[in-house]
C-alpha cells in the first residue's frame, strides 16, 4: 500500500487563503467593497496583515479570488436550483422561489456582497473574467436544449435577485413563484 504524503505547508496555505476569502466576503457584506483593505481583512480573519499580503499581493488579487469563490458557490447553487426544478416540475418552481426568497431574506447580506463584487467588474476590467466565470461554470454544468431559454432563465434569476435587493422588504416565495413558473415554462 502506497501512502500519500500531504504537504502540511500547502494545506495550511490553502486553509489560510480560504479564511482570508471568507473574511473578505464578510467585510463586503458589512461595509461594501470600499471597506476591503489588507488591514481590515487581516483583522477580520484574526491574522497579521503580512499574511494577507503574502497570499494576495494586491487587493485586486484578493477580490478576484473572492469573486471566483462566490462564482463557484453561486453556480453550484443555481445548478441545484435548475436540477430540482426540472426533476420536480411545478414543485421545482416552488423550491426555486423558496431559495430566491432565502437569498433575499436571511441571506440578503451575502447576496448583496456577491452582486457588489459581480458589478465591480464593470469598473475593473481585470475582474471581468472572474465575473463571467459563474456563467461559464454554470453553462458547462447544466445540460440544456435551448441556449436562449437557458440564458433567459439565468437573466431572470439575476433580475429577480437585483430587484429584490432594492425592495424595502424581501419578497416572499409566494410572490416570486409566478415569475419563476414563467421562467421555467417550456418554450
Amino acid at each position: 500500500m502506497v501512502k500519500l504524503q500531504v504537504d502540511g505547508r500547502k494545506a495550511r496555505g490553502e486553509k489560510r487563503r480560504t479564511e482570508l476569502i471568507a473574511a473578505t466576503l464578510r467585510i463586503i457584506e458589512r461595509d461594501g467593497v470600499a471597506g476591503v483593505t489588507h488591514r481590515t481583512v487581516a483583522a477580520e480573519a484574526g491574522v497579521p496583515t503580512t499574511s494577507t499580503t503574502y497570499h494576495f499581493s494586491s487587493l485586486d488579487d484578493l477580490l478576484v479570488a473572492t469573486l471566483i469563490s462566490c462564482a463557484r458557490d453561486m453556480a453550484t447553487e443555481v445548478y441545484w436550483m435548475i436540477d430540482r426544478a426540472r426533476s420536480r416540475g411545478s414543485r421545482g418552481a416552488e423550491e426555486v422561489a423558496a431559495l430566491l426568497a432565502e437569498a433575499l431574506g436571511p441571506r440578503r447580506g451575502r447576496t448583496m456582497a456577491e452582486y457588489e463584487l459581480y458589478l465591480l467588474a464593470a469598473r475593473k476590467p481585470e475582474l471581468r473574467p472572474a465575473a463571467r466565470r459563474w456563467l461559464d461554470v454554470l453553462t458547462s454544468m447544466v445540460r440544456h436544449d435551448d441556449e436562449v431559454a437557458f440564458r433567459v432563465f439565468l437573466a431572470g434569476i439575476d433580475g429577480l435577485l437585483i430587484q429584490g435587493l432594492i425592495d424595502d422588504g424581501p419578497p416572499s416565495a409566494d410572490e416570486l413563484r409566478p415569475v419563476v413558473d414563467y421562467l421555467l415554462k417550456p418554450r
